[in-house]
């Protein structure tokens, strides 16, 4: 046993030794082949895959800027075999500008496509970074990682997990939604390196005790740009408060920011700012095909029905503006049965359920309706073959962010975009960011309306009618909150129809709108655009129209235009979508005005020979002989009191009736109240807001809770009793022999 511990003694102090000499030559190869600062990695002339690596004699290393592989890089042992563990080779052109810079401890601004591979940009030099230092579990946190939303957090913690797994490091990831949270606070103070959300991280450093990271080494903010917008604003103030300024800072995103604020709020110094695409042709994918439909907005559903029906065999991604439209035509479309398997993913799901959701997507061909929390990072195993946007975004940002899911790497993709008629100009501006987005159009006698049977649907399943009127009314607030009003205006919208279109019966009232919206007769307008057709047979071969279709319609130029509404109405007659048409609002029906003036007839009653009686004959006494009948008023007064007894009876039984209702009609009121206000509460979280944005604001939100104030009662026991007994006596105005003879009585009265 003695030689046992001490063989393995002396190989742990050999392997320390190697690790010191190793860390040695990797301090030196760095400094002795650091770039320039605010040079450009990619303008370096590129190193053959042959050249010697490492050190060529005893004062010279390899050149590894511009290097094109990461054995070329002055990486450690461990990380190289991690990488080619996970069968990285070569390194894209993010990799190659970032990773010179940030292996010296550079600060790096990183902005590249999407799909081009920035996750690796930023592990391999914390990787590197604290290997270099030695970092062990007493050192304590070293290593930040911020990521906006659950699943990316999700996706990079696999990532550095499969990358330095033959490091010893500790790696958590904190991210809300999950159970766990004391076990997490025993353990978050044991961790080298965390990847999280920052409203979970928030919490953390506001609730876990003993939580400190006065020794990060490095912080970073992936899609940095949404992480330093407003929705994350105060969180990440209270987050940056928190850590030294003395660090590395590495930001990475595809659409990354230059703001000045921006970097002073994160303490960046000389960060240098590498754009390995700015110069490029196109701001997407190169082997991304990007097409366009203008639609009218209550045709949208239509025509979405009509690409998944087309298209049972592909892998498509479609985004909508808010989760409650996503529930909406999650659960209409699954009812409908299209022969394709259907999933949602949106901000407010369990977080169990997305990451199964966000599991179960990347292995098989599936349609994914969801929010915007999608849009940023998420890599699917399996490509995505259609990205389809069924609502306009917001920028162009985040139109590049969505099409980022498809396309990526080296591989092909394809998305489409519906936009309205009122959204045309959206073209303009992507064209403009240089977007090589080609308009086509819809054949329509290829499309399916699916209106009829959504408004079946909504008869059938009464629960769902609830989820249509809130898609309808999120939509139009998320329309009315958008700030570029040159594109986004909820006046112009078709909201008659567009109501009709989810198959609701009539218009929900929209309560958001300062004044109230009239609905207009939209003369119908043509909007000319330029028309790719060559492009159409590929996109949309169920759909869009066929080289015969072509043929003959190209006497008629007006086909070439792309017109609002005027597709599928020929379809309405054969479908009788006429019936589907929203209702006229029925005012309420006037109460009944009784006159009590108003003259009161009279009751006839006959005998047996047909005359006429008197009232209350029949209740006469007979049997004084007369011929005319006489009334025993005795009789009618005790009728008469019997009566009155049993409308009494039934009066007070109407009054229990009547108390009762106005309570149930009172509590329905407020529970309805409550949950409009709750509804409001939940459709302030539009798309791209996915729950992350409220973890953050609920984490800042603590740290500035007033403190509550508790007021002492500063009478003495004596005093209260003074004043119970009815004395009410101030020290201050009495002398002290008045104070002498009050003790007496008093020690007197309690005697007695």
């Amino acid at each position: 046993m003695r030689r046992l511990k001490s063989k393995s003694r002396q190989f742990r102090k050999e392997r320390r030794s190697l690790e010191v000499q190793e860390i040695g030559l990797l301090e030196k190869w760095i400094e002795y082949g650091k770039p320039d600062p605010g040079s450009n990695p990619l303008s370096f002339p590129s190193l053959p895959k042959e050249s010697p690596v490492g050190r060529i004699n005893e004062n010279q290393f390899s050149r590894y800027v511009g290097c094109e592989l990461f054995r070329q890089l002055p990486l450690s042992k461990k990380t190289k075999d991690g990488l080619k563990g996970s069968s990285y080779i070569k390194m894209t052109d993010i990799q190659r500008a970032s990773l010179p810079h940030s292996l010296c401890g550079r600060d790096i601004l990183g902005a590249a496509k999407t799909g081009s591979g920035k996750t690796l940009a930023f592990v391999i030099p914390i990787l590197e970074k604290l290997h270099r230092m030695r970092w062990g579990p007493e050192d304590g946190v070293g290593s930040i990682i911020i990521s906006p939303t659950r699943e990316l957090a999700s996706q990079l913690f696999d990532v550095l997990n499969s990358v330095g797994k033959y490091h010893g490091f500790s790696a958590g990831l904190l991210i809300g939604g999950r159970r766990g949270m004391d076990t997490e606070k025993e353990r978050v103070n044991e961790l080298n390196i965390l990847v999280c959300t920052p409203g979970r991280l928030l919490q953390h450093m506001d609730e876990t005790p003993n939580f400190e990271c006065s020794e990060l080494q490095v912080l970073v903010l992936d899609e940095a740009d949404r992480i330093l917008d407003i929705g994350f604003k105060k969180a990440l103030n209270a987050i940056v408060s928190q850590l030294p300024k003395q660090r590395q800072t590495l930001l990475f995103s595809a659409t990354q920011t230059k703001s000045v604020q921006d970097l002073a709020r994160l303490s960046l110094k000389d960060p240098e700012y590498l754009s390995v695409h700015e110069d490029a042709i196109t701001a997407t994918p190169q082997k991304l095909q990007e097409t366009a439909m203008v639609v009218p907005l209550d045709q949208k559903l239509d025509l979405l029905w009509s690409f998944i029906k087309a298209h049972l065999t592909s892998t498509i991604l479609v985004f909508l503006t808010s989760r409650k439209q996503v529930k909406f035509v999650f659960e209409a479309f699954k009812k409908l049965h299209p022969g394709i398997p259907l999933k949602c993913l949106h901000g407010k799901m369990n977080q169990e359920k997305r990451l199964g959701t966000y599991s179960q997507f990347c292995g098989t061909c599936a349609v994914l309706f969801s929010t915007d929390v999608s849009s940023r990072g998420l890599d699917f195993d399996k490509a995505v073959d259609w990205v389809v946007q069924v609502d306009c975004p917001a920028d162009v940002a985040t139109y590049i962010h969505r099409v980022g899911r498809t396309a990526r790497y080296d591989t092909a993709g394809r998305s489409i975009l519906f936009l309205e008629p009122s959204e045309v100009k959206m073209l303009e501006k992507l064209k403009t960011a240089k977007i090589p987005i080609k308009s086509t159009k819809v054949n329509e006698n290829r499309l399916q309306p699916v209106s009829a049977l959504l408004a079946s649907l909504l008869v059938k399943f009464p629960d769902m009618q609830h989820l249509a009127r809130r898609a309808f009314i999120t939509y139009l607030k998320a329309i009315h909150k958008e700030k570029d009003k040159e594109i986004f205006d909820v006046m112009k919208l078709p909201i008659e129809e567009f109501s009709a279109s989810l198959g609701l019966p009539m218009t929900p009232k929209i309560r958001f709108l300062n004044r109230k919206i009239e609905v207009k007769n939209v003369t119908k307008t043509t909007t000319t655009l330029e028309l790719d057709n060559s492009s159409a047979f590929e996109i949309l071969p169920e759909i869009l129209p066929t080289a015969a279709d072509n043929k003959s319609k190209e006497d008629k130029s007006s086909e070439d235009l792309l017109t609002q509404g005027s597709f599928c109405e020929a379809k309405r007659d054969l479908i009788e979508i006429e019936s589907l048409a929203p209702a006229t609002r029925v005012l309420k029906k006037k109460k009944l005005k009784i006159n009590v003036h108003r003259p009161v007839g009279t009751r006839v009653v006959f005998d047996e020979d047909g005359h006429a009686l008197p009232p209350l004959a029949t209740l006469a006494d007979r049997n004084n002989g007369d011929s005319s009948p006489q009334i025993d008023v005795d009789k009618v007064q005790g009728r008469y009191e019997m009566m009155r007894q049993k409308l009494e009876e039934e009066d007070q039984e109407d009054k229990l009736q009547a108390r009762r209702l106005r309570k149930e009609k009172r509590m329905k009121k407020k529970m309805k109240w409550q949950r409009e206000k709750l509804e409001e509460e939940e459709d302030d979280e539009l798309s791209g807001s996915v729950g992350e944005e409220e973890d953050a604001a609920a984490a800042a939100g603590r740290s500035s809770k007033k403190q509550k104030l508790y007021f002492v009662d500063t009478d003495s026991a004596a005093e209260k009793q003074d004043k119970k007994s009815g004395w009410d006596i101030n020290p201050d105005t009495i002398s002290v022999a008045e104070q002498e003879a009050l003790a007496l009585r008093l020690l007197g009265s309690m005697h007695s």
